[in-house]
C-alpha cells in the first residue's frame, strides 16, 4: 500500500514522502497513530496544493529577510567598555547583550541566530554575523569604545 506521510517518521520517511508500505504496517499503525493517509488522487491534490503553499510561503520569507538584511548592513552598535592596562578590555560583548542593543532599534532577533565566532573582547570594530533565514546571513558592525 503506498502511503503519503504526514508527519516525520524516524527511519521510516519525511512530511510529504511518498513510500510503498506493508498494508498491516500502514492500516495498523501509520494510518492509525495519523503519521500517514492512504495515497489517492484527493490525498495527492491536497500535498501538491500544500507544497505549493509551502513554496511561496518560502518566496515571501527570502523577500523579507533579504531586505532585512540590507537594512541590518547598515548598523553599527556601539558598546563602552571598560578597560584596563594596554587598553585590554574587562570581559567580553555577549550575544544576549547584541540582542537587546537590536531589540532596542526595533529589530527582533533570536539569541540563536547571532553567531560569535570569537568572543568581543578588543577595543574596534567588529563584524558579527546573523543568520536570518536558510541561505540569508546578515552582517552587522560592533564598535567597541572605552
Amino acid at each position: 500500500m503506498e502511503v503519503i506521510f504526514l508527519k516525520d517518521l524516524k527511519n521510516q520517511g519525511k512530511k510529504g514522502d511518498i513510500k510503498n508500505v506493508k498494508d498491516g504496517y500502514a492500516e495498523n499503525f501509520l494510518i492509525k497513530n495519523g503519521y500517514a493517509i492512504k495515497k489517492t488522487k484527493e490525498s495527492l491534490a491536497k500535498l501538491s496544493h500544500e507544497q505549493q503553499k509551502k513554496a511561496q510561503e518560502d518566496e515571501e520569507n527570502k523577500k523579507k529577510y533579504l531586505s532585512l538584511k540590507e537594512e541590518l548592513a547598515k548598523i553599527t552598535l556601539e558598546f563602552k567598555v571598560k578597560t584596563g592596562a594596554n587598553d585590554k578590555v574587562f570581559g567580553s560583548i555577549s550575544v544576549k547583550q547584541i540582542k537587546d542593543e537590536l531589540m532596542k532599534l526595533g529589530y527582533k532577533i533570536e539569541k540563536s541566530a547571532i553567531a560569535l565566532e570569537t568572543p568581543l573582547s578588543s577595543l574596534g570594530f567588529h563584524n558579527v554575523k546573523i543568520n536570518l533565514y536558510p541561505s540569508i546571513t546578515a552582517e552587522i558592525k560592533v564598535h567597541l569604545i572605552k
